[in-house]
């Protein structure tokens, strides 16, 4: 048998062990529990945006998501058929050029 006459280091031990199991049951478990819970959060809400939420309407005209379109320049921005429509002596000519070919 041991010579432990004081016993003192058995109620330290004793002491420390009881510290340890209620730090462990009062903050480890709820931190890691709340932890665990918005991970989870987290992680569903990330993949229900990228598979769904990016590809409605109103989400992507809330977070800036839908790029307009870029309209084309027209070929012609009828500037020579407002010219030609408006002298009469160059409709004039047209017609007689569209007549004869």
């Amino acid at each position: 048998m041991l010579d432990d006459s004081s016993g003192v280091g058995d109620g330290d031990r004793c002491w420390w062990w009881w510290l340890w199991v209620h730090a462990t049951v009062f903050l480890l478990r709820p931190l890691l529990a709340v932890s665990f819970v918005l991970s989870l959060i987290l992680l569903s809400w990330f993949v229900a945006w990228k598979t769904v939420l990016i590809h409605v309407p109103l989400v992507q005209e809330i977070c800036g998501l839908r790029k307009k379109p870029a309209k084309p320049k027209p070929r012609d921005t009828h500037r020579l058929t407002r010219l030609y429509n408006s002298n009469p002596a160059l409709r004039r000519n047209s017609s007689n050029a569209q007549e004869t070919s």
